[in-house]
């Protein structure tokens, strides 16, 4: 049956009245957290709401000007800009010396996506309290955010729904008739298809149902959900167990020099979702971790492939990718440089504290020369050959620790051939 309610988006149809209706972020709404007390204090404050896609932090600005009977005025940064704010402003002069004086919340979201004038704008109102300022973003705070604003808003972070969060959701969506029922596999592979994003669950849905509706499914399986959905809906749950078990079988190819196996693994994460971007990252500590200074080029043409997705874009981008985990797996191999970094960090964790030498600390003061800082070093590129054979550069009574062991393949193989002799001019200095 056909209503007027089923004419509204299904996300605003379950979208939270009050504070007790949210779904997940128990860890800042629970009793006695954050931001119910926030809530609760009828006091509100500026603040930033810094998570992924999907977790309610529109909701919470909404449920905030509810709580504390303020205008809510929501500003997108992506299509705004200083004209939206000055806007805002406006009508918060107007409803604070209005008849009945009332309080204004600012939303604005993607605030990361407004520059630094644009940030600044809302500083003296914040000040003032004019409004009170609510932004949301989906980047570090830290990095996206204008010291300034940052410093006078409290930050908040969302997580990804959980699973048993976006069950109950679906469990709403089917109480109000929405959806139909769904058989444990359909519905497992819809929550994985979610991947901690309400937002994205809804919709689906909202397709699933128009979709099982003109067939007049009652129940919905796993097979039709597949046929219905199937580019829609991934191979492997993007934050699961199968995601991790294949990153893994990509990354043990590059490592096992085997191009074919890399390459498959790499297309079978494009196909299931992997967002690039993440596997860029990948290849990059795998140029670090695994092929290391055997070929140093590898890190170098990591990065670049990197860079060249952020140019492109999918799918273009995706060539200079599948070009870098080809190389990476057929080039030399070395963890010596990851082996030796682990095993300093071991050390140092348990060693003292030892003092630098007095001939390798810095000397900018007369005073620091008086006291014999720097006296004795040796500049390299004054010595035979730009080496200062025989120089000590270890904290005094530590014996070489021997961290950086070269391997004989790649680079590494004239690598240890320098270290080698350059261990010999130090042993006939000595």
């Amino acid at each position: 049956m056909v209503t007027a309610a089923s004419h509204i988006p299904l996300a605003e149809r379950l979208r939270p009245r009050t504070l007790g209706e949210v779904i997940g972020q128990q860890h800042l709404l629970g009793e006695g957290m954050a931001l119910r007390l926030a809530f609760e204090s009828g006091q509100p404050h500026s603040c930033i709401l810094w998570g992924p896609p999907g977790v309610g932090k529109t909701t919470i600005a909404r449920l905030m000007a509810d709580a504390f009977d303020a205008q809510f005025i929501t500003i997108s940064a992506v299509l705004g800009g200083v004209k939206d704010i000055r806007e805002a402003v406006e009508k918060a002069e107007l409803a604070r010396d209005g008849l009945h004086a009332q309080r204004t919340i600012v939303f604005v979201d993607e605030v990361h996506r407004f520059n630094k004038s644009q940030q600044d704008a809302f500083l003296p109102h914040v000040e003032s309290g004019l409004f009170t300022f609510i932004g949301a973003t989906t980047e570090n705070p830290s990095f996206e955010v204008n010291s300034a604003l940052l410093s006078r808003a409290a930050v908040y972070v969302l997580q990804p729904l959980q699973e048993d969060d976006l069950r109950q959701i679906v469990a709403k969506a089917q109480a109000i008739g929405a959806v139909p029922a769904m058989e444990d596999a359909a519905l497992a592979r819809m929550i994985a298809y979610a991947d901690g994003d309400a937002r994205r669950l809804l919709n689906t849905l909202e397709t699933l149902a128009v979709a099982a509706n003109k067939e007049r499914l009652e129940q919905v399986t796993d097979a039709w959900l597949l046929r219905v959905l199937g580019e829609r809906m991934r191979r492997y749950d993007k934050g699961g167990d199968q995601f991790y078990d294949t990153i893994s079988a990509l990354h043990k190819s590059v490592r096992g020099s085997d191009p074919d196996a890399a390459l498959y693994w790499f297309v079978r994460m494009l196909d299931g979702g992997a967002d690039p971007r993440y596997l860029a990252r990948r290849f990059i500590r795998m140029a670090a971790e695994d092929v290391g200074l055997a070929d140093p080029r590898a890190l170098r043409l990591a990065l670049d492939a990197a860079d060249v997705y952020e140019r492109l874009g999918s799918p273009e981008g995706e060539l200079a990718l599948a070009e870098c985990v080809v190389y990476l797996a057929i080039a030399a191999k070395s963890n010596a440089v990851y082996k030796a970094f682990n095993e300093a960090k071991a050390f140092v964790k348990k060693d003292g504290t030892r003092p630098v030498p007095m001939h390798l600390r810095n000397a900018p003061t007369k005073l620091m020369k008086e006291l014999d800082y720097g006296k004795g070093y040796r500049y390299a590129h004054d010595e035979e050959g730009g080496f200062a054979a025989g120089e000590n550069y270890l904290p005094e009574g530590m014996p070489p620790p021997g961290f950086y062991r070269p391997v004989d393949r790649g680079l590494e193989i004239r690598i240890g051939e320098k270290l080698a002799e350059l261990q010999r001019r130090n042993q006939a200095a000595r």
